[in-house]
């Protein structure tokens, strides 16, 4: 059987194999439902695909969007909800939880939103460990003073009992 594949589609499965980061050229095959050597022709062929243009230009990551194009992508799935915002987000390559924390730093107006910067966050974490410390040696003190008050209960049963 004798298929025949548009060359979108030839340079989509190119695309991605390029792009692989560590997964087989058996796997990618796999996953498009191409024989993995057909594949690898189509890899040894380079049908227009320059393989060093397709390395410089991966995949954009939700922290490489600039302001305008958060925003725009807020505008345009507002009111969207369920299925279509799961559906819109897969196009784009972000997630929902990528549109929630825009929408909370544009509506805190710029301010910073994000985590506590390198020092702040060493000097909370300093802190932490200062007030547990601070919280098992009042918790060891706490504890030794309820065992004196216990002791010197019994020992004034003990001195009562004699004196009768």
């Amino acid at each position: 059987m004798n298929v025949r594949y548009s060359t979108a589609f030839v340079e989509q499965a190119l695309i991605k194999t390029y792009n692989r980061e560590g997964r087989s050229v058996k796997s990618i095959a796999h996953d498009l439902g191409v024989n993995s050597c057909t594949l690898r022709y189509w890899m040894n062929k380079r049908t227009g695909i320059d393989r060093s243009a397709l390395a410089s230009s991966p995949e954009r990551r939700p922290k490489d969007w600039t302001g305008e194009e958060q925003l725009s992508a807020l505008i345009e799935t507002n009111g969207m909800t369920g299925e279509t915002l799961q559906a819109w987000c897969r196009e784009k390559g972000i997630f929902v939880h990528n549109l929630t924390s825009w929408r909370t730093a544009f509506c805190a107006g710029g301010k910073e939103v994000a985590p506590a910067g390198g020092r702040e966050l060493r000097s909370l974490k300093d802190e932490n460990v200062k007030l547990k410390r601070d919280l098992v040696r009042k918790d060891k003190a706490l504890a030794e003073a309820a065992a004196l008050l216990i002791l010197q209960k019994k020992f004034r049963a003990l001195w009562d009992e004699e004196d009768k």
